[in-house]
């Protein structure tokens, strides 16, 4: 799969204050329960996507609840996060999208970080159009076809060209690649952050718009605003190694949990309930949509989807 697979971001509905441009860098920070000797204590990675936070407000909910662990969660942007893991500044890294020069430097080579086990989420990036757009202009879902509507996806940020919606920098993406590549007359705008991207795509929606978007599943903004990817030519095994050169489709990821190694192995009851944590993309998008559309606080749609699972999580306990 890529290797550079993304993340995306959703401000005002996460666990922790972002920044407009991505979640902080908090590399420098270490949480005051990590590596505290004796304690019952357990460090999470918080990424800056809603679904992301959906993993741990759950795992956290069990922890505290049901195993007696105090946690602690820490924001970090994706690669960082792996110093951070390495480091055991943090102890666990619940989705991961790709990393594989990380995954070979410190799960390969260091040894500091091991692998946790399938999220059960399977993740996927492309370029998507609205459906009421892709309904009245079908051949618009093939990318040959793009810049026959490059003039309709203008904007003032694009210029002259089609706009590509993407959302923060710090995600990993190929779409400038893709653009030059694939010969398109677009140009890929960043809306800085998750948050900024959602506000665009519902003003867009709301106002009846064509637009193209950089998105990704699973998210629970498709339950408000339907999605029609656009086909990108095949992806295929290695096509997309050279981040200059892709030229193909991003590829379908399994999500991947990662630990630090030292708290794999003495981590006790919490490691083996994260390595045992595995879920659904629905069960995934039930508790991101409470926390993102519902308004309900982590904690609050974590506490809700508890107390409707339980054959789901007691066979994570260990």
């Amino acid at each position: 799969m890529r290797k550079r697979v993304m993340a995306p971001l959703l401000a005002a509905l996460t666990l922790l204050p972002l920044t407009a441009c991505g979640a902080a860098d908090m590399t420098k920070q270490a949480s005051p329960y990590a590596a505290a000797q004796g304690a019952k204590t357990v460090t999470l990675s918080v990424p800056s996507w809603v679904g992301a936070q959906a993993n741990v407000a759950v795992a956290k909910y069990l922890l505290e609840h049901e195993l007696g662990y105090r946690v602690d969660t820490v924001q970090i942007d994706e690669v960082p996060a792996w110093d951070a893991l390495s480091q055991g500044r943090v102890d666990a890294l619940m989705e991961d999208w790709g990393h594989p020069d990380e995954e070979k430097r410190y799960v390969d080579d260091k040894k500091t970080v091991v692998r946790g086990g399938d999220l059960g989420v399977t993740g996927h990036i492309g370029w998507y159009v609205p459906t009421y757009f892709a309904e009245a202009h079908p051949d618009v879902t093939d990318w040959k076809n793009l810049n026959k509507y490059a003039d309709q996806l203008r904007t003032a940020e694009s210029g002259g060209k089609g706009q590509l919606l993407d959302g923060s920098p710090s995600y990993v993406t190929n779409d400038k690649a893709l653009v030059k590549n694939l010969g398109l007359d677009y140009k890929v705008v960043f809306a800085g952050s998750e948050a900024a991207q959602i506000t665009q795509i519902e003003q867009f929606a709301k106002e009846k718009k064509p637009f193209l978007t950089y998105w990704y599943k699973p998210q629970w903004l498709f339950e408000k605003v339907p999605m029609t990817e656009v086909k990108l030519p095949p992806y295929k095994e290695g096509c997309d190694a050279d981040p200059k050169k892709v030229a193909c489709a991003y590829p379908h990821t399994p999500l991947q949990k990662f630990l630090n190694a030292d708290f794999a192995k003495k981590g006790g009851e919490a490691a083996a309930f994260l390595k045992n944590f595995r879920w659904t993309t629905e069960a995934q998008n039930d508790v991101a949509l409470m926390i993102a559309a519902q308004k309900l606080s982590p904690e609050e749609a974590a506490e809700k989807w508890v107390k409707a699972n339980e054959p789901t999580w007691r066979a994570w306990l260990p």
